[in-house]
């Protein structure tokens, strides 16, 4: 190993992981004045430059966007998510096998920036329905936090990202700082206005697409190629936001192909010293050591570093006194729906390819967590719009009369689906395997995730409703659905290393350090102590800044 005594291998703080979390707490240490090092397992990707596919048409690939069979026989899981667009900010399950107990889509970006580069872009505040719901129905451990602790710091991230969308005045789904909110289509508010006197709203999607320029990025242009990484920064990455600003501290030492095999406990000190990598391109060892370190992997790559953190005082795992570390894995649901089309706005259309649909906020006991046969709630997103060639490809037909109906829109459709709430079961977890191990010799991820009755029963209330939503705005041929998707088909993963407030319970405390290595800190979706049904990556961000500004003060007073 590397002599750990050298000073360029002491930081003041470490980042694992460069995404939408490990990407915020890079940026706030830096700006905090503190010397950062931040960890990235893939290669580096550099805003602009290394957006190879951003600007080419279908044609120019050299299969369209269709797979191969390779494709689909090396990478069973990767290839559900990618094309040849996106395939290169997609891991190989080849080269990084995980091993499933049961189904699990595990979409993982290895890459510098992460998923930010390719997640949806959805910004949701959760709510005090939300950090209660655990303490009122007994599922899971009390969130050590309410919305009062994180509302200064919903603002702060918003007010840097960039999240256009508008005010509804709903209290289980608090407002934030948006731009200006992309414009809902004619069948979109047709259904608004039908559902309205249902008691239920439909808003535009709050997203991380700026509607005009903001601090340097954007406008967004409406290319909906956003996963393909954005050349103009209309949309918020680590690569096109928080790593430039961190950067430009001259704090930030960036390292790629940095494979963190486990943190480094010192007993004298009771704190971490540091973090063993393997250098995935020699496979050399090096160790680095700092005063705090920030665990951003994302959710299971988060966990297994913990678990495999090994030592004599954490025979188990690092912080893991309780036993809970790997269990309480959850996931959204979101595979259960309705669609329908709608006879009428014939001389209507859009413009442009808008990067988002519309939500339907939670409308299922939001007052009595008894109203239904089940507990918690769920959200519907979906969109509507004409049906253009590709709806229409597997029509029968020859010649110009083909051609001319291939390229004449079609009925408008509306297309619907709930992302539902998960329940923190204890035993949908995950852990290592003591005897398969990967390339870099470390154990490889064993998952073992499903969804039960309470979920069953969500999925069922939303091909109800959903359907009954469309038969009652006026649209035909409406039929619901279940695609029945697997654990992690969503990309929500969270909950395994989760917040509370007793030790005996929990990982991490409000702070979201771990209660007993008060020098770590995580911050991704492993420290998630319910799932709520909002798309969690905001809550992700609001976290880390509030973390990392407790750490720095936490240094300062001389408590770290």
């Amino acid at each position: 190993m590397q002599n750990s005594e050298n000073t360029s291998n002491f930081y003041d703080a470490i980042v694992i992981g460069s995404g939408i979390s490990g990407g915020w707490a890079a940026m706030e240490l830096c700006k905090k004045g503190l010397k950062t090092l931040l960890l990235e397992r893939g290669r580096d990707v550099k805003h602009i430059i290394d957006y190879p596919t951003a600007n080419l048409k279908p044609w120019e690939f050299k299969n369209g966007l269709n797979n191969t069979l390779q494709d689909q026989l090396e990478d069973p899981v990767q290839s559900i998510a990618y094309n040849p667009a996106i395939k290169h900010f997609y891991a190989s399950d080849k080269a990084q096998p995980y091993i499933q107990e049961k189904p699990f889509n595990w979409f993982r970006g290895y890459q510098v920036g992460g998923k930010s580069l390719t997640w949806g872009r959805q910004c949701y505040r959760l709510s005090d329905l939300d950090f209660e719901a655990n303490k009122n129905d007994g599922y899971g451990v009390d969130w050590p936090i309410r919305y009062r602790d994180l509302e200064f710091w919903y603002d702060y991230v918003e007010s840097f990202v960039g999240v256009s969308g508008e005010r509804k005045n709903l209290s289980h789904l608090p407002d934030g700082n948006f731009l200006p909110a992309m414009e809902l289509n004619c069948v979109e508010k047709h259904l608004g206005s039908s559902i309205k006197k249902e008691g239920k709203t439909l808003t535009i999607a709050r997203v991380a697409n700026l509607t005009k320029g903001w601090d340097n990025r954007g406008p967004c242009l409406y290319r909906n190629l956003c996963n393909r990484g954005c050349p103009y920064g209309g949309y918020f990455s680590s690569n096109s936001s928080t790593i430039p600003v961190a950067e430009a501290t001259g704090n930030l030492t960036l390292r790629p192909f940095s494979v963190v095999a486990e943190i480094l406990y010192n007993d004298k000190t009771e704190k971490a010293s540091g973090v063993r990598v393997i250098d995935a391109q020699t496979n050399e060892n090096f160790i680095f050591e700092s005063k705090i370190i920030f665990v951003n992997a994302s959710t299971i790559s988060t966990t297994s570093i913990l678990l495999n953190s090994k030592s004599k005082r954490f025979p188990n795992g690092l912080g893991n006194d309780c036993g809970e570390l790997g269990h309480n894995l959850m996931d959204h649901h979101s595979s259960a729906g309705a669609f329908g089309t709608f006879n009428g706005f014939k001389d209507k259309y859009y413009e442009g390819r808008r990067p988002c649909g519309f939500l339907i906020p939670r409308y299922r006991n939001l007052k009595a967590q008894s109203e239904f046969d089940f507990i918690r709630g769920y959200n519907i997103q979906g969109d509507g719009e004409r049906q253009e060639w590709e709806d229409k490809k597997n029509n029968e037909g020859f010649g110009v009369d083909f051609k001319s109906n291939l390229v004449t829109p079609g009925p408008w459709t509306v297309w619907m689906a709930g992302w539902g709430e998960c329940l923190p079961y204890h035993d949908n977890k995950i852990s290592l395997d003591e005897h398969a191990k990967d390339q870099w010799g470390l154990p490889q991820v064993r998952i073992d995730f499903s969804f039960r009755e309470n979920e069953e029963r969500m999925m069922k209330d939303i091909q109800d409703t959903c359907k009954e939503m469309l038969i009652n705005a006026g649209f035909e041929e409406v039929n619901s659905f279940n695609y029945q998707k697997p654990g992690g088909s969503t990309i929500h993963e969270m909950g395994t290393a989760r917040m509370g407030n007793d030790p005996n319970t929990s990982i991490l405390n409000k702070h979201n350090q771990i209660h007993s290595v008060k020098n770590v800190f995580v911050t991704d979706g492993s420290c998630m102590s319910s799932s709520a049904c909002q798309n969690p990556s905001l809550t992700y961000m609001a976290l880390t800044a509030r973390a990392c500004d407790f750490a720095v003060q936490q240094l300062k007073d001389g408590n770290l």
